[in-house]
């Protein structure tokens, strides 16, 4: 990682995209600063303005536009610079044939004048060899520096002639601006000095930026001192979070022992305390995904500022540092003045506790505690974590044989109770303590029953009944198959293995699942731009070869052929990987999501706003937009399955929905419920009864929608091993293989209610 203090160089600003606008992706047009310091065209910011605001579309900071609209934005002078060094280099490289003299035609030589060999920095003029011989032996010229045009061309002189570039006066062409107006803080030429700043305190260029470059380079100081520290709250922040699922995974591995050894009549109380277990670590989880995304938004707000800023101070003259010397220091104290937070919030660990009534059916055998965990600043591994789970395995050492087993712990010879027995035994005796008793006593975010605060406070806390969901979020209304009732699919995880072979060059990168066989599965690997083939055992087949230089997307097998997209371009190749035709997509779209139909012998691809079906020839069967031209607006579909029924279903990103639609583009089924939390659609899967499996990257779940679009609940969640799930697709209809973001391969049959 580079250091916060290093100073970018020119080449990389001249070779990196900095000279790119986020908006067009081309090179900058009449560059605009916002406050944020974020720069665009003038006409990608007045077709992103709506009415008086803009919003950053890297940074989504909401900023107000001038009265005189988006040109009264500061011109950014050091970009302009640059470009003109960049669009000087271009020029000759575009000429046809060899560039010209520019002085010969004015000295009476030929029109087209002879073939250059130098330039001129100070002029910026090519010349030929005479031009330039003459050009040090005159009075006016003799200062001005000549180099070798293959050099310049090469960036050898970028230094040098940027040195000699002058900012020049918007108001007065040809004339450079040479001094700072104090009062004004205004950049003049010597026209403008003289009306209307005559009676004003001006300083040169450079003497104005000794007296000013300290105070900026002090609020940048600033800005990187806060940057460390987010750095280490972000750290902190993903070491807690990664306690919790180590811990909660020794739990669930604790609820499941003790569970095995009960009556199949206590499996409904097993099932209620794993419930709690996934709602708190989700819910635990969600509010730190929340946290980091926040300290990640701000690192990345206050890192691009702060090098946007030590770019100007180590590339700009004078002239730009000056004139955007308002801007930055008002940003860097903005971003200065920024609370941040000192570390992680306390984060409740949870903990198995046996009940010594485990033979009595009224009684719930299996309790969770939480424990707060402290944050750690050191950095260090010995934690509440680990100290959790040592007071764990101290309770398991110190606990009777018979109670490991999953027995109950007996009484004493002499008729005595142990004091968990008598303490059980003196609730039964009061009243036994019901499930909205326990509820009760959880302190609520609008009143009921709060912690204790005399004396020392409790750190472990003890809940009973159904956990309070701690998310930020509601919860979404399930449909009619209430999650939890036995009437949905579940998941049985069958096995998980990585998809990175001895051959690639790079880590993998998935984008596009298929069923290939019996119990195999084709991967899409662009980052190795390579087709892999594994049984759902995880046990590798080969690969499929595909032309030279594609790097394969979205992919689908068809009876004896696969279809794969790749950039702007739809294959189909052979097995051995003959190339049986291509077709052209549109270049609007970055990539194609591709699908096989039912029939096996027409693949399905999403194309701008669209759908086409070809057929095994490659002609275009069908052709529809989703919903029909009468639709609210353009879809975009991003990825894009088929159900047995013969439906296509997809996930629009446009409408931020999940569309199911039929043959010929009537929609059938929407859904862009709260079930979504705020995320786009991910990858999408249909299982042979029609259940859509739909993936949430950003909050690490795979959820369940009927055949209709209507949501029925969470299928896999992050208790299930889920880290950034990217792609799905369903084998034989009941199994569900899950990519990770890290090239791993999760493998689960769904077992249906009725089975």
């Amino acid at each position: 990682m580079v250091s916060h203090g290093s100073s970018p160089s020119l080449l990389e600003a001249l070779s990196s995209d900095f000279l790119a606008c986020k908006i067009c992706l081309e090179q900058l047009q009449a560059p605009k600063t916002l406050p944020c310091l974020h720069t665009y065209c003038q006409d990608c910011l007045g077709q992103l303005a709506d009415g008086s605001h803009i919003r950053c579309p890297e940074c989504r900071e909401t900023v107000p536009v001038p009265p005189e609209g988006v040109a009264a934005f500061k011109t950014n002078f050091f970009v302009n610079g640059l470009l003109d060094l960049v669009k000087a280099r271009a020029c000759g490289d575009l000429r046809a044939g060899k560039p010209a003299c520019a002085l010969c035609p004015l000295v009476g030589g030929t029109s087209a004048g002879g073939p250059a060999t130098a330039r001129c920095l100070d002029c910026a003029d090519d010349l030929c060899q005479a031009c330039a011989d003459g050009h040090r032996c005159t009075r006016q010229t003799h200062t001005h520096r000549v180099v070798d045009l293959v050099g310049y061309r090469a960036g050898w002189y970028d230094e040098e002639a940027r040195e000699r570039q002058a900012a020049q006066c918007p108001q007065h062409p040809g004339e450079a601006l040479r001094f700072l107006c104090q009062p004004c803080s205004q950049l003049l030429c010597r026209e403008c000095r003289l009306d209307p700043h005559l009676d004003h305190p001006c300083l040169p260029l450079a003497e104005a930026v000794r007296a000013r470059r300290p105070g900026l380079e002090e609020l940048l100081a600033g800005v990187d001192s806060n940057l460390v520290e987010l750095e280490a709250a972000r750290r902190m922040e993903k070491e807690a979070l990664a306690r919790l699922r180590e811990q909660a995974a020794r739990v669930g591995t604790q609820v499941e022992e003790a569970a095995e050894g009960v009556l199949r009549a206590l499996l409904a109380q097993k099932q209620e305390v794993l419930g709690q277990l996934r709602a708190h670590v989700e819910a635990a989880e969600e509010a730190a995904r929340e946290r980091l995304a926040e300290l990640e938004g701000r690192e990345q707000v206050a890192r691009a500022a702060a090098a946007f800023a030590r770019r100007v101070l180590s590339l700009g003259r004078e002239a730009e540092i000056l004139s955007l010397e308002g801007a930055i220091a008002q940003r860097l104290r903005q971003l200065q003045d920024c609370p941040w937070a000192p570390g992680p919030a306390p984060c409740l660990l949870p903990q198995l506790e046996l009940h010594p009534g485990l033979l009595d059916k009224n009684c719930h055998l299996l309790q969770l505690s939480f424990e707060e965990q402290q944050p750690q600043k050191d950095g260090g591994k010995d934690g509440a974590g680990t100290q959790g789970g040592e007071e764990s395995q101290s309770r398991r050492e110190d606990a009777p044989k018979t109670e490991r087993q999953g027995g109950v712990q007996p009484q004493a010879r002499d008729g005595a109770q142990t004091p968990k027995e008598e303490k059980a035994q003196t609730t039964r005796e009061d009243g036994v303590q019901t499930l909205e008793e326990d509820r009760a006593q959880i302190p609520h975010e609008d009143g009921g029953p709060q912690p204790h605060r005399g004396g020392r406070p409790n750190k472990k806390k003890k809940f009973k009944g159904r956990l309070k969901s701690i998310s930020r979020e509601p919860s979404p209304a399930l449909g009619p198959n209430l999650d939890g009732s036995g009437l949905l699919p579940r998941p049985i995880f069958s096995c998980s293995f990585p998809t990175r072979m001895p051959g690639d060059k790079r880590s993998p990168r998935i984008t596009g699942l298929c069923p290939f066989g019996p119990r195999e599965i084709l991967v899409a690997d662009e980052q190795n731009r390579v087709l892999k083939c594994f049984s759902l055992n995880g046990d590798y087949k080969g690969t499929v070869p595909v032309p030279e230089g594609c790097s394969p997307c979205s992919v689908a097998a068809l009876q004896s052929a696969v279809a794969f997209s790749a950039g702007a371009r739809l294959y189909l190749i052979s097995p051995d990987g003959e190339v049986q035709w291509r077709r052209a997509l549109s270049l609007s779209q970055a990539s194609h999501a591709v699908a096989a139909l039912p029939s096996g012998d027409r693949v399905a691809v999403s194309v701008a706003g669209h759908v086409e079906v070809y057929n095994m020839e490659g002609s275009l069967a069908t052709r529809f937009i989703p919903g029909g031209k009468a639709s609210r607006g353009l879809r975009a579909l991003v990825f894009l399955t088929t159900s047995p029924q013969g439906h296509f279903v997809g996930s629009d990103w446009q409408q931020n929905s999940v569309v199911i639609c039929d043959g010929l583009g009537q929609v059938v089924g929407e859904y862009k419920g709260p079930g979504l939390h705020g995320c786009q659609p991910g990858s999408v899967s249909v299982d042979k009864k029609g259940y859509i499996f739909l993936t949430l990257r950003e909050v690490n779940k795979v959820v369940i929608l009927d055949p209709k679009g209507s949501l029925l609940g969470d299928f896999l969640t992050a208790y299930h091993g889920l880290e950034k799930p990217r792609v799905t697709t369903m084998v034989d209809g009941r199994y569900l293989v899950v990519s990770l973001s890290n090239g791993t391969i999760h493998v689960f049959r769904v077992r249906s209610p009725d089975s």
